[in-house]
């Protein structure tokens, strides 16, 4: 049988004390865990907003090259009946070499407009898919691209 001294005791029972982590602070490192990870998480909301708008306005760039390629080809700009579906439905051509006209990035059609002046517009309405608004509900059109 062993004999154990006081002091021998007193160790042990700070070693076993030692031993692990308290419930409190694992809850103190998952809180904290917790706010980076919100932190981290609305940045990265932010970034998709930005990088879809980036996208509809690098579409709208690709159309309006489409289209002065139709305008060479053709001697004319697709009526705004015909919209963008022309330049992957035609009889010369694919002028996007997609099989169809791309949704914008908030997945509604972006919008083509020949004006009587023989200019011509693409407009996508931004995420609420309505004209007007501001931030990432700003119409993004093939005119501002210019500015």
């Amino acid at each position: 049988m062993k004999v154990r001294c006081a002091d021998s005791a007193k160790t042990e029972d700070r070693r076993r004390a030692d031993a692990g982590f308290s419930l409190i602070e694992l809850m103190v490192v998952i809180a904290i865990i917790a706010m980076l990870a919100g932190a981290v998480g609305f940045a990265m909301f932010g970034a998709l907003d930005d990088a879809n708008v980036s996208k509809a306005k690098a579409e709208i760039s690709t159309f309006k090259t489409a289209l002065t390629a139709y305008r060479i080809a053709f001697k004319k700009l697709p009526s705004t009946s015909d919209g963008l579906d022309a330049l992957v439905n035609n009889e010369k051509r694919n002028f996007l070499d997609l099989k169809e006209v791309p949704l914008d990035p908030w997945n509604n059609p972006y919008i083509y407009t020949l004006e009587s002046d023989g200019s011509f517009s693409i407009v996508s309405y931004g995420a609420d898919g309505t004209p007007g608004g501001d931030g990432i509900n700003a119409d993004i059109s093939s005119d501002s691209l210019n500015k």
